[in-house]
């Protein structure tokens, strides 16, 4: 992999025998700089990437040093080598255990990798009318939190205060989710043996899928080392844990926001990089399409439309993420204005598609988002084309349903 620029490494202590290691790694060159002179230096070097070692010295630069690197573009990773405190939000945590290079090369290669992307993406913008979606990406992000025990609801909390929250209590439950969904993070609380941790990070480390997905646990001493870049060890309050685990669970989102912007801009731009279905307008042209290709060819058509709560504007986000990830190939939908997702089954009688609506919305059923604990319970109503409908009064039929299904 290509990278441009150097790395800037500041601390105020002599340079660490595992930094050495990025050179042989031919991840260089490595450049020096103390913490008085690192916000200029990111102006001056144009790093690729920043490793900080956090022993002192960096306390009255850290804000000023992470508020100039989140202002660079394409995405600067930003690594933060032993931080015993909070850290800042574009801050990645790395505890280095004794000097541990090749955990540290895979850290940074997956954040090389997000920069890279975010540079194509940039690249690319302008010969499509595709946009970035606004904002922090750690807002649309979704986390699995796997745990027993105390400090499993402070946890849930924690991170719900700052992400959409998954809980599983046991390994079996946890495996579910990540074949149905797509996470931005794991987090591994108390409540399993160092065996069952063990075996599982095992699983996670050979599953391609899940081989960038931020790991993080809280109770373990990690003896071994296993191929997963962005897994970490972060003991302590539920707090500083949400808060320390933010960062990778952020440059997850990021990097599969980017993805999805990409296959938007493939796409023409009739992909919403957000949600990863078809945009509004191109769900109404297929739909169209498809009505008049049914009536005339004959064959099934059947329609889900899934009705969230207007005021949980992320349970329409998250069901269409899982909609998006369980469709079949042969599917397509859209997130409305109205705050419901609409699937078009395509040669799919009215039975089948109720038996497929009902599988997918107990998927959705199992994410809360922020302190108040909201259910995405969606209302699902469900109908088929019959000879004399239009695209529009299938439609209406399908809402005038659900209306009647929710009072």
């Amino acid at each position: 992999m290509s990278q441009a620029g150097p790395i800037l490494f500041v601390s105020n202590a002599e340079r660490p025998p595992f930094i050495g290691a990025l050179d042989e790694a031919r991840l260089f060159p490595v450049v020096d700089i103390d913490w008085a002179s690192a916000a200029r230096a990111v102006e001056e070097v144009q790093p690729a990437a920043i490793l900080a070692a956090m022993h002192g010295g960096h306390e009255p630069h850290i804000a000023p040093l992470a508020k100039k690197i989140a202002e660079q573009s394409p995405y600067l990773p930003f690594v933060a080598v032993d931080a015993a405190g909070t850290l800042p939000h574009n801050a990645l945590p790395f505890s280095s255990r004794g000097g541990n290079p090749d955990g540290l090369i895979a850290r940074l290669r997956a954040a090389l990798r997000v920069r890279t992307l975010h540079a194509t993406v940039l690249r690319r913008l302008p010969e499509a009318k595709v946009a970035l979606p606004e904002g922090d990406p750690a807002r649309d992000a979704t986390v699995l939190l796997i745990g027993r025990g105390a400090a499993y609801p402070a946890l849930s909390v924690a991170l719900g205060e700052r992400v959409g929250v998954v809980g599983a209590l046991s390994i079996e439950a946890a495996a579910k989710h990540l074949n149905t969904r797509d996470l931005d993070g794991v987090v591994l609380a108390e409540g399993f043996t160092a065996r069952v941790t063990d075996a599982f990070l095992t699983v996670l480390a050979e599953d391609t899928r899940f081989r960038s997905l931020p790991v993080v646990v809280t109770a373990h001493q990690l003896t071994q080392t296993y191929d997963l870049p962005n897994l970490e060890l972060i003991p302590g309050e539920p707090a500083r844990v949400a808060a320390n685990a933010l960062p990778l669970i952020r440059q997850h989102a990021m990097e599969a926001q980017l993805s999805r912007t990409l296959r938007s801009i493939d796409a023409g731009g009739w992909l919403d990089p957000r949600s990863g279905l078809l945009t509004v307008e191109a769900f109404a042209r297929d739909f169209a399409k498809a009505v008049e290709q049914t009536l005339a060819r004959g064959g099934g058509l059947s329609v889900a439309r899934f009705a969230f709560d207007p005021g949980n504007s992320r349970a329409q986000l998250d069901a269409a993420r899982i909609l998006s990830r369980l469709m079949r190939q042969m599917d397509f939908g859209a997130a409305q204005k109205d705050g419901s997702v609409i699937v078009v089954f395509a040669e799919t009688d009215f039975r089948t598609a109720h038996m497929i609506a009902r599988r997918l919305s107990a998927v959705m059923r199992h994410t809360s988002n922020g302190k108040h604990e909201m259910r995405s319970e969606p209302v699902v109503s469900v109908d088929s084309l019959s000879p004399s409908d239009t695209a529009r009064s299938l439609l209406a039929r399908l809402s005038a349903d659900a209306s009647r299904a929710a009072s």
